[in-house]
């Protein structure tokens, strides 16, 4: 997980100098054959929706700094894809950007015997907590706490993404 961080500070400002950053870098391997594939989630910095044609760029990009470093041990295969609309939520700025819409949320340890949560994203409070109402109670959880977060669904993220992705307040 570490090397994932470094390697993320490594390339974060070659895709910022190309209008992209990043929002999730994760090594899966993939079952029976222990085959890996390095997965980079990026967004547009404009707040557009990433393209087709943009992942193939970034891909080229970073294909030529691995070439040269060795991010992780090992062979593996890169891909390169948007969050999507249904994204995860990894960055404590995407806890203001998705107020007011649904996620799930999942935590390390349990808060008052839950590790579970489902409700409407509410924004960071003043301490940097992700604030969440499930079940019309307001809930806060530490960010160093969560496992995984990612965004519902629903037909209000679905109209809201069609005319790009929310900017941070």
């Amino acid at each position: 997980m570490e090397r994932l961080l470094s390697l993320e500070e490594r390339v974060a400002p070659t895709l910022e100098s190309m209008g992209f950053e990043i929002v999730r870098i994760g090594l899966t391997r993939a079952s029976g054959d222990g085959h890996r594939t390095l997965q980079v989630m990026a967004d547009r910095l404009d707040g557009s929706l990433i393209s087709i044609d943009d992942c193939e760029t970034i891909s080229q990009a970073l294909s030529a700094i691995f070439d040269v470093e060795d991010p992780v041990p090992g062979s593996f295969d890169l891909e390169v894809s948007s969050a999507g609309i249904d994204r995860p939520l990894t960055r404590p700025k995407d806890y203001d950007a998705y107020a007011g819409f649904e996620a799930k949320v999942e935590t390390k340890l349990a808060i008052n015997g839950r590790r579970r949560f489902k409700g409407l994203v509410k924004g960071l409070s003043a301490s940097g907590e992700a604030m969440l109402v499930v079940d019309g109670a307001e809930v806060s959880l530490p960010l160093d706490n969560i496992a995984t977060a990612k965004l519902v669904l629903t037909n209000a993220l679905i109209a809201a993404t069609a005319k790009g992705r929310p900017q941070t307040k």
